[in-house]
């Protein structure tokens, strides 16, 4: 980003979600290469649920300890394979989780602000329109690709069977739903050459946004 002076604190805070497996972590590392503060929900979760977090304790103590691996950290993939089977218990599982990763992504973006950062915030989430976090936000990106697509990219990433990526797949909302929340869309049907070109249409508009938001910025100032 530019120097923070004199427009220090000045913020667009972008969701970027999506369905399952349609590459919201590639399209993120993009936009950090374009300069964006970008934050991983995924990487948040992954730090709760380890000891001696809080939220480990919460979550151990409801689905008891066979989700467990002998170390004592939690097995995700058994994990994942309860609550993907089971819409009670995933919720139950969403609402331990899910305060948590907003409080720390509230708190990373604070911090971001003290020291000075301005410009674009990207936090990457992918259930961001599920639980109604996404009304944080300025504007959304959804990351979208075709149904084939998706299904092999997410067999082939968490080496499940069709059946169980099926079962992933359903139950977040449907892409054609979150499509209708979204600001900006990026599709991953294409190669990396186009995904590229679409970020960067993204990325120029987010500017525009930024400049708009903060009418006061005078035209041409870089981010």
């Amino acid at each position: 980003m530019a120097e923070a002076e004199p427009h220090r604190g000045k913020i667009l805070k972008v969701g970027l979600t999506g369905g399952i497996a349609c590459g919201r972590s590639t399209i993120a590392k993009m936009f950090e290469e374009r300069g964006c503060y970008c934050i991983d929900a995924d990487k948040i979760v992954h730090h709760l649920l380890q000891l001696p977090n809080p939220t480990w304790k919460r979550v151990v103590e409801y689905f008891g300890e066979e989700i467990l691996n002998p170390d004592r950290t939690i097995n995700r993939k058994r994990l994942g394979a309860i609550v993907f089977s089971d819409r009670e218990k995933r919720e139950r599982l969403n609402s331990i989780v899910h305060p948590q990763v907003i409080a720390e992504e509230n708190r990373l973006i604070e911090e971001y602000l003290l020291s000075g950062g301005e410009g674009i915030v990207i936090v990457d989430a992918a259930l961001m329109i599920e639980t109604g976090s996404h009304h944080r936000f300025d504007k959304i990106t959804v990351v979208y690709t075709d149904e084939q697509t998706q299904l092999k990219r997410l067999i082939e990433r968490n080496g499940i069977s069709p059946e169980e990526a099926q079962k992933r797949i359903a139950a977040q909302l449907p892409l054609r739903e979150k499509l209708l929340y979204a600001n900006y869309k990026i599709s991953t049907s294409g190669n990396l050459q186009d995904t590229e070109r679409q970020v960067e249409e993204v990325f120029q508009s987010l500017k525009e946004d930024w400049r708009r938001k903060f009418s006061s910025i005078p035209p041409g100032k870089n981010l």
